[in-house]
Formats: structure tokens, C-alpha cells, sequence
């Protein structure tokens, strides 16, 4: 598929990306992104990667465009983070030493 990314033509492949992200570690993620093989990396990231550009030549439309006509899934913000501690009314039983429970209003 031939896509325009910063002015410039590039002919891209869904095998091609996925060569080229192959082995490349995904940065922070803080906007929007694109699932590519069990990854998710940032979408200036993949434009860095398959470009050889400075990612403020380009914006990060552009990338995602190309992305999703090429069929792969992209994400509008950071994926929300998963909460592995306790619940705060559980947080504050534990600091008073007693058991969560119903509580009366």
C-alpha cells in the first residue's frame, strides 16, 4: 500500500511492519498507539521505526491512518492501568485493623 507519511511516499505491508517492529521494545505509551503482532507500541514510535524519520517531522494521524488501512488496530489514548491493590474502603479497613464490610448510611 503506498501511504504518504511527512511528505514523503512510502509502500507498505502488513508483512513489512511486522518485520520491521520485530524485536523492537515498545516505549511508554502516553497517546495514541497501534497493536502490532502482541505488542502495543506508540504510533510516533512505529512512524520512527518504518520511516527513518525524526518523529516531529511527522504527526501521529498520519501514522495511524496507515496503520489501520494496513488492518492493524490502533488506539486512541494509553491503555488504562490495571489496579492490583486494594480498594481504598479495603485500604482503610486494614489501617484500622478491622474487616470490610457493609456499610450503613
Amino acid at each position: 500500500m503506498r501511504c504518504v507519511i511527512a511528505r514523503y511516499p512510502f509502500d507498505l505491508t502488513r508483512t513489512g511492519v511486522l518485520e520491521s517492529m520485530k524485536g523492537v521494545k515498545p516505549e511508554l505509551i502516553t497517546g495514541a498507539s497501534v497493536t502490532i503482532g502482541r505488542r502495543r507500541y506508540p504510533v510516533k514510535q512505529v512512524g520512527r521505526v518504518l520511516t527513518r524519520q525524526d518523529p516531529r517531522d511527522f504527526s501521529a494521524g498520519e501514522v495511524t491512518r496507515a496503520m489501520a488501512r494496513l488492518g492493524f488496530t490502533c488506539h486512541d489514548g494509553p491503555q488504562a492501568a490495571a489496579v492490583s491493590g486494594p480498594t481504598p474502603l479495603e485500604a482503610a479497613s486494614a489501617l484500622l485493623g478491622g474487616e470490610a464490610g457493609p456499610v450503613a448510611v
